[in-house]
């Protein structure tokens, strides 16, 4: 009589988290495919009406659930007073759902809903990465580190302002479907020609109002010169610029914007970590204007700094900015663009999203 066994394949749970702008997503969408294909039961846990809604529902095979959350300001506003309750009661779901789902693992991008679900797994004994993309590590961040089994970070320098035995250099993780864009189908769908160089600006996946209105001012020179394609932001489409020849604007774009990027000759963007990096895979020079050390921590300057050391950038601080300064950055980046993309490709480009795999898939239960 032949004996059978019957072997008992274990699938593993991952659950992503980050959210509150593009930047505490794009590392997890890069991510997600590589554990769908693995075979693991991945799920996302962010708030109920964020952008990170928006953008995992672009994905198939991920089942995301939503928490509470508060808001973590550095301005005064009402709402301060009501955010400490939703972050409790985000806390409390967050530890029900991880206790009931039961997941191997936690990869949190930062960002304010990211703070209740660390605090909920780590309640729930289940092992936590954090991912960091700044050189200095956002207030989520700091919050949640003293929970994290290991911190995964971008810039080499950002070890050094982490200061614990935890962090691990792993590089910049870039989406592979970037490289897959069309510069023909990025014209099309602008209706832009080859016979002006293009320029995309964007200010953010929630845009910036300072850039728009510098740039729209100063449209009838650039215009003479340059095709511009204009990410602006919700809600910051300008009616009165639908008609100009050249220039195409958009809140936002998902697929897209690898097209887009394809087609573009410069980029003019802030200096989040998580897009100066994929300009920097694509070979794009930029132009970047970083938020102020006033509106933010100061870390997309020390980005920006660190990128235009290495010769990849011109940077434009906005305090900084005018009608002049802003035009003769943009000409100077698009005259030096060849050099600009020769450093690039002296660029090192570890395979971060392997080293992170490995990071989560050894640290997981």
């Amino acid at each position: 009589m032949k004996a059978y066994s019957c072997e008992v394949i274990e699938i593993k749970t991952i659950l992503f988290t980050g959210g509150g702008s593009a930047g505490h997503v794009t590392v997890n969408l890069a991510l997600i495919p590589k554990f769908v294909d693995m075979g693991w039961d991945v799920k996302y846990l962010g708030s109920t009406h964020g952008i990170e809604k928006e953008l995992i529902k672009q994905t198939t095979n991920v089942e995301y659930l939503s928490i509470s959350t508060g808001k973590l300001r550095r301005y005064l506003d009402l709402e301060n007073l009501k955010d400490p309750f939703r972050v409790i009661k985000g806390i409390y779901q967050a530890y029900r759902l991880i206790k009931a789902m039961k997941p191997d693992v936690v990869f949190s991008k930062g960002g304010f809903v990211s703070v209740p679900v660390v605090l909920g797994a780590w309640m729930n004994r289940v092992p936590i990465i954090i991912h960091e993309s700044d050189i200095t590590p956002g207030l989520a961040n700091r919050i949640a580190m003293p929970f994290a089994s290991k911190i995964c970070a971008t810039f080499p320098e950002a070890k050094e302002h982490m200061k614990s035995d935890k962090a691990l250099y792993v590089g910049a993780i870039i989406r592979e479907e970037l490289k897959s864009g069309s510069a023909i189908k990025g014209m099309t769908f602008c209706d832009f020609t080859r016979n002006k160089p293009i320029i995309m600006c964007m200010g953010g996946s929630l845009g910036s109002q300072r850039i728009n209105e510098i740039l729209r001012r100063n449209l009838d020179d650039l215009l003479s010169r340059f095709q511009i394609v204009h990410i602006c932001g919700k809600g910051q489409i300008d009616q009165s610029y639908l008609t100009y020849r050249g220039y195409k604007q958009f809140e936002y774009v998902y697929g897209e914007l690898v097209d887009m990027l394809a087609m573009s000759d410069i980029v003019i963007s802030r200096a989040g970590s998580n897009s100066i990096f994929e300009f920097l895979s694509l070979k794009k020079p930029m132009l970047l204007i970083p938020l102020s050390r006033e509106a933010s921590r100061g870390d997309q300057v020390l980005n920006a700094l660190s990128f235009k050391s290495s010769g990849y950038c011109e940077v434009l601080l906005e305090e900084d900015m005018d009608d002049i300064s802003f035009k003769e950055a943009i000409h100077s980046v698009f005259e030096n663009r060849f050099e600009m993309i020769e450093r690039m490709n002296k660029s090192e480009n570890d395979n971060a999203i392997t080293k992170v795999m490995q990071i989560i898939t050894a640290n997981s239960l």
